[in-house]
């Protein structure tokens, strides 16, 4: 079993990355930090308590960052809705998150069991930035890190720059310069995980966990004019799917340098795949999607038996 902690701003698809964590026997949640991201840390962190006894998860959340390094706070609230998860209103939840930060807590975790420990971010990455200025080791204490953000051809906060990363490029500079190879899940590989109406027809059935979180969330998310062609692409699972099956994905090593103070491009993920270039990256670039709905729809199917 693979230890996994999750670091994140539900947020739609962030929802479904914890059930598929969750709903995988492969996995062990051992912890799920919060950033200002998708909605504001006001919004993240209730609601990443929600999912979890939604769910019924037995994990401890930790509160993290509340605003970018040195820039003003964004939102996707247009994408996501005004609290995160589109239409759906869970019940509020009955514990209170971890009494540390979630910089201290992503430290202490990982410090605890070097080398057993992967860290997938799936939001700003504020959190891991400051994780690794206040812990440098951190980046030899991780089993992997595994990041859903960037693109290595356009963006969707601007033509450039993709949400996470452009959110706080300050941050995700810090994050793609530590001596790790971070596995970089971008747009160009995420657009491929569409959930389209064939897709969501493998949801039918789910009981509780389909008709109160997968279809109003899915319905809100599809909504949003980029994905009304194709179905919502949803991101974040792809990050949580790799450490549980990495033959799924196809990856290729390159060069990430992020652009942190281009007037038009600030936010961009640069990459370079030349052979000679020097490779601090691995970028998934191809998705097995068969396989990737069969291990959804599995996961899925786990958690809606098992919730409370």
């Amino acid at each position: 079993m693979k230890r996994i902690l999750l670091d994140c701003d539900p947020g739609i698809d962030d929802a479904l990355a914890i059930a598929l964590a969750h709903g995988s026997p492969e996995l062990e949640v051992v912890g799920i930090t919060t950033v200002a991201g998708n909605v504001g840390l006001e919004h993240t962190t209730p609601n990443a308590l929600s999912l979890t006894e939604f769910y019924g998860m037995d994990v401890p959340v930790a509160r993290g960052a509340d605003r970018p390094l040195l820039r003003a706070p964004d939102t996707a609230s247009t994408v996501h809705g005004a609290t995160g998860l589109g239409d759906v209103v869970l019940p509020t939840a009955k514990s209170e998150p971890d009494t540390r930060h979630a910089v201290d807590f992503i430290i202490d975790t990982v410090a605890a069991s070097p080398g057993e420990i992967s860290l997938v971010a799936v939001g700003p990455l504020t959190n891991v930035a400051l994780a690794l200025r206040k812990e440098p080791r951190l980046a030899e204490w991780v089993r992997e890190f595994v990041v859903m953000g960037g693109s290595y051809t356009r963006g969707n906060l601007t033509p450039a720059a993709e949400f996470n990363i452009g959110a706080d490029p300050e941050a995700a500079s810090v994050v793609f310069d530590a001596p790790w190879e971070p596995v970089m899940f971008g747009l160009d590989l995420t657009h491929q995980a569409r959930a389209t109406s064939e897709v969501r027809q493998r949801f039918v059935g789910l009981g509780k966990l389909q008709e109160e979180l997968l279809s109003p969330c899915l319905d809100f998310y599809g909504s949003n004019r980029q994905y009304r062609d194709e179905g919502p692409a949803i991101h974040d699972a792809c990050a949580v799917a790799h450490v549980i099956a990495p033959e799924l994905f196809t990856t290729v090593r390159a060069r990430v340098d992020v652009e942190t103070s281009g007037r038009f491009t600030s936010g961009m993920t640069v990459t370079d795949f030349a052979p000679e270039a020097d490779h601090n990256a691995l970028v998934a670039t191809a998705l097995e999607q068969r396989a990737f709905w069969d291990l959804l729809t599995e996961a899925f199917g786990r958690v809606a038996s098992s919730m409370p």
